[in-house]
């Protein structure tokens, strides 16, 4: 091991030591396989020799990446924002994904295809017609199901997907914590806890990586709105950040350890985040020992030896292409070789060790269209959330007439837009007139599932009425005459555009009022990426949070509304009662004028964002301030019951806790238990959970370790994570709102240097 360490050492300072005699090397027509071809060797001793055999040169190449398909494929014309770096053809070599870096041949080393995103492979599908994917439910539904399995089959899904159409890394892993409720991406990620959010991405990068499909993990750090994205600086303490966002992060990059990371647009703290050292040379990097590679987001650079040195190792596609001028600044000395060197390692290595190269992922593989739209559905009836039930649902095999309201449940659920969006099996429906042009590429989109049609088919004996919503008065009418109304409420979401604030768009609370004032059995079945405030929310019988559902979400509604599947989400995100409860009023910079999808082509001048809640995101600002949300974080109502008693805990060096639950009602149903702990002086914190399906009259006991490093708190002095010794707080309950059994834990003291 020693010997080897010395190898890589004395390569390093032969790199560096002639830099510009090495890149001059004229590279042999192919060299001679090496250790990196051994499948049996350490990924690091393949990843060395591989990146020893490559010329200067070549390991420059691996830094940075072009745009893999072309909008000049479209055939129309392109609007003056789109920038250059979007204009080119496709480079010879490409399959038309979001990014590429060619391949080297001459050592046997693939291509990189990098497709986005989350939700499923979204391939860039609408500029390659019939490259279409399965559309899972958006990841803010799977942070909804609190099920790391489930996270798992997500990601096992996107990758097997993703290999079979030749794509090799995956641009997905988005945790960012979800400090804007109105943020117009937040559908993207997994909610606003950093416990949370961090096992599921990791769950969900495992998933993926398991097919040898490389998968990142984004946006670092602290990109939490669209508005001015590109140049406001996130301000908030190194405690602040280390106990909530990067948090996130620690814990998705230890337990999934994705290949790359991307760092975002913004700055945080003065810098921004893909040239900010203390992001990724001394967290990333130092702290964390993170191996992989570091790549920016699209047009995230703003510079070359100061992203370099601060620990970017590829630059994505980008107007302004800094790292064209790596080779120059290696011979001015402004970089040293070493340093290339490295950033190719880093990349060599994670593409060795999700298996790559050994694995080669070619298009043209078979994917079960049907087997996944079912998972797909099932993830779709996990993630769906029943927030209020006056005994209306499930709907009664009685209910002769039902009235269904509003336009879009006769077309598809919504698909979230921008660089995530997948073109689903079937393709989509375009919310604009103009189905050839830019902007209806960019407009809202709904799969091909009628919900309509589901719930017809799901009740062959009741006669479903139709009204689009557009005249309440006739809506009204139309609920009036039936035994239940449903309305199925839409609010878009887009990379790129935030909201004003949390109402429903198009008029559609009003129209609500009207049905729930003609007939007291109205179900609201909201289909959005975000809280939305309600209102009408005491004039309705039932409302159901059902997401944007993906592939089969229209299938997946009619199941929870029927009872043929019981409710068993928990939402991921607070609902507020209103913008007057968030740190922020309004959105800091928003503009409306600015609202754009992707958000190119709109300036911004640069602006602070000061975060004062600190690390008290969410729930724990509510608990703070003492707001009473709308509807609480972990908050969910199933077809049954649960009752919570036998609690007992285990302390001292850690926390653990004992409870029994029963199912008091008359039907099967999950229930989470969640546990919440407060460090002495502080907000409580989600530690743990367990799920737990039980039979009526059925009582299982459940054990709840506390993640230790929620235990814990950053010192900002003292540069280390700290537990003081003393009485922690805690409760098991039904959501952060909803405490059921509550204690009193005596914890030890302990430090912890470094982190996790």
């Amino acid at each position: 091991m020693m010997k080897d360490m010395m190898k890589v050492a004395m390569a390093i300072m032969a790199t560096t030591a002639m830099p510009t005699q090495l890149w001059a090397q004229s590279a042999n027509a192919t060299a001679k396989p090496g250790k990196w071809t051994d499948a049996s060797l350490p990924v690091e001793e393949r990843a060395t020799a591989l990146v020893d055999a490559m010329t200067p040169a070549e390991q420059a190449s691996l830094t940075q990446s072009t745009v893999g398909a072309s909008l000049l494929d479209l055939g129309v014309a392109l609007p003056s924002f789109i920038p250059e770096s979007m204009r080119i053809p496709k480079p010879a070599g490409s399959i038309g994904t979001a990014g590429y870096v060619r391949a080297i041949p001459r050592v046997d080393f693939p291509a990189l295809h990098l497709a986005d995103a989350s939700l499923g492979v979204a391939d860039i599908g609408y500029l390659r017609p019939g490259q279409q994917s399965t559309a899972l439910p958006s990841t803010l539904s799977l942070a909804a199901t609190f099920d790391p399995a489930q996270a798992r089959a997500a990601g096992d899904l996107i990758g097997r997907e993703a290999f079979a159409k030749g794509i090799n890394v995956m641009l997905a892993g988005g945790v960012n914590l979800a400090r804007e409720p109105r943020n117009g991406r937040n559908f993207e990620y997994l909610g606003e806890d950093p416990l949370l959010g961090g096992r599921l991405v990791g769950e969900q990068i495992a998933g993926i990586q398991q097919h040898h499909v490389a998968a990142t993990i984004k946006h670092f750090a602290v990109n939490p709105q669209e508005s001015g994205r590109f140049v406001y600086d996130a301000r908030l303490s190194d405690a602040a950040l280390r106990e909530s966002d990067l948090l996130a992060f620690e814990i998705g990059i230890k337990a999934g350890r994705p290949a790359s990371v991307m760092c975002a647009y913004n700055k945080v703290n003065g810098a921004y985040a893909c040239e900010n050292p203390y992001l990724l040379r001394d967290v990333l990097k130092g702290d964390w020992n993170y191996p992989g590679w570091v790549m920016s987001d699209w047009g995230a650079v703003h510079s070359l030896k100061p992203s370099i040195d601060a620990g970017l190792d590829q630059q994505s596609p980008q107007d302004v292409n800094y790292f064209d001028g790596i080779e120059n600044a290696v011979a001015a000395g402004e970089l040293k070789a070493g340093q290339v060197r490295e950033m190719a390692l880093r990349i060599v290595r994670s593409m060795i060790a999700v298996g790559a190269l050994d694995h080669r992922a070619v298009p043209g593989g078979t994917i079960d269209r049907e087997a996944h739209s079912a998972k797909a559905q099932a993830m779709a009836e996990a993630g769906i959330v029943l927030l209020k039930n006056d005994g209306v649902l499930p709907l009664a095999k009685t209910a002769r007439r039902i009235a269904v309201i509003g336009r879009t449940a006769a077309i598809g659920v919504p698909i979230g837009g921008g660089s995530s969006q997948v073109i689903p099996w079937g393709g989509v429906h375009r919310d604009a007139p103009d189905q050839a042009s830019l902007t209806a590429l960019l407009a809202p989109s709904y799969t091909r599932g009628a919900p309509l049609k589901a719930l017809q088919a799901a009740m062959p004996g009741a006669t479903v009425t139709f009204d689009d919503g557009s005249d309440p008065a006739r809506a009204a009418a139309a609920a009036k005459a039936a035994d239940i109304a449903i309305v199925y409420a839409v609010k878009p979401e887009v990379e790129g555009v935030d909201h004003a604030d949390l109402s429903l768009p198009a008029g559609q609370d009003a129209l609500i009022d009207a049905v729930a004032g003609a007939n007291r059995r109205t179900v609201v079945v909201l289909e959005t990426g975000n809280p939305v405030t309600m209102p009408w929310l005491g004039k309705v019988g039932a409302v159901m949070e059902a997401w944007f559902a993906g592939q089969r979400g229209g299938e997946a509604i009619a199941a929870i509304l029927t009872g043929a599947s019981a409710p068993q989400g928990r939402l991921p995100i607070s609902f507020p009662a209103g913008t007057d409860q968030l740190p922020h009023k309004t959105v800091t910079g928003y503009d409306p004028a600015k609202q754009r999808p992707l958000g190119i082509g709109v300036t911004y001048d640069p602006f602070p964002i000061d975060y004062v809640e600190g690390s008290d995101i969410g729930y724990r600002w509510y608990e703070k301030t003492g707001a009473k949300p709308l509807f609480p974080f972990g908050y969910g109502l199933t077809y049954t019951s649960f009752a919570y008693t036998g609690l007992s805990k285990a302390d001292g060096a850690a926390l653990t806790v004992k409870a029994r639950i029963t199912n008091t009602g008359k039907r099967e149903g999950t229930e989470v238990a969640q546990l919440y702990v407060a460090p002495p002086g502080r907000t409580h914190r989600l530690a743990g959970w367990a799920k737990v399906t039980l039979k009526p009259g059925e009582t299982r006991e459940v054990t709840i370790a506390a993640d230790p490093w929620l235990l814990l708190s950053y010192d900002d002095g003292a540069k280390q994570w700290v537990r003081p010794a003393g009485d922690y707080r805690f409760f098991v309950g039904k959501s952060a709102g909803e405490p059921v059994l509550t204690g009193t834990a005596t914890l030890t003291a302990a430090t912890q240097a470094r982190s996790r």
